[in-house]
């Protein structure tokens, strides 16, 4: 055998088809999650919370699944700069988008804002909430859907990021929350995130409960927030 046919045996499968090299980026392609449907909880006092959620949502785009982030509690604050890394990223990846529901600052961190005005933005954060699970109800989720289509045509995954500090809260009502989860569709791939305290209103609805744990954080030693990390 000579070694172009070497090479050729090398990159083929076992049928004879082309393999495909899994390391190798291939084009992002609308397409549609096979099993997809789960609730999943991430909480704890520990940093990486949306960080995970983020990055799941990165992974799911980029098979080409339809994916939106809806923020809770996040509006900026002093110590950051109001345009995050994050979302400039979202912005440049196929099928994947974000809007923010937060009031400046952090609730009852005595910065000045008013918690009546936190509590107006997080219910209003809810009631889109409600509007996007309603839209991914009445989209066919077992198809692909238009990457550059708005959320409001429904989407894949749906990341509720500080929903569950926002019910701990008392922002929101706990029970609001939990009906939210429960009239979700059965194909939507459904992430509640934040608090620092277990979400008891809704961890018994979730397929999977992430308990993020804090063992030791910058702030205890006088960092501040940095950029690229933080935000």
């Amino acid at each position: 055998m000579t070694d172009e046919a070497d090479d050729a045996t090398a990159a083929a499968g076992d049928d004879g088809t082309d393999s495909v090299d899994p390391l190798e980026p291939r084009a992002i392609e609308p397409a549609a999650p096979a099993e997809f449907g789960l609730t999943q909880v991430w909480w704890g006092d520990g940093k990486g919370k949306t960080t995970a959620a983020m990055g799941m949502g990165m992974r799911a785009a980029g098979h080409g699944y339809r994916v939106h982030m809806l923020q809770f509690m996040k509006g900026g604050t002093a110590s950051v700069e109001d345009v995050r890394g994050e979302y400039n990223a979202i912005a440049a990846l196929p099928g994947y988008s974000y809007e923010n529901s937060g009031h400046y600052g952090w609730h009852r961190f005595h910065d000045g804002t008013d918690d009546d005005e936190h509590a107006a933005r997080a219910r209003g954060g809810l009631e889109r909430a409600r509007d996007l699970v309603d839209a991914a109800s009445e989209a066919d989720l077992s198809e692909p859907l238009a990457l550059d289509g708005p959320a409001d045509d429904g989407v894949h995954m749906l990341i509720l990021d500080e929903i569950c500090y926002a019910g701990n809260r008392g922002l929101v009502d706990p029970d609001d929350v939990r009906e939210l989860v429960e009239s979700k569709p059965a194909d939507l791939e459904l992430v509640l995130t934040g608090g620092h305290e277990r979400p008891e209103f809704v961890t018994d609805l979730a397929d999977l409960v992430t308990n993020v744990r804090k063992e030791a954080h910058p702030l205890e030693s006088g960092h501040s927030a940095r950029k690229g990390t933080e935000y």
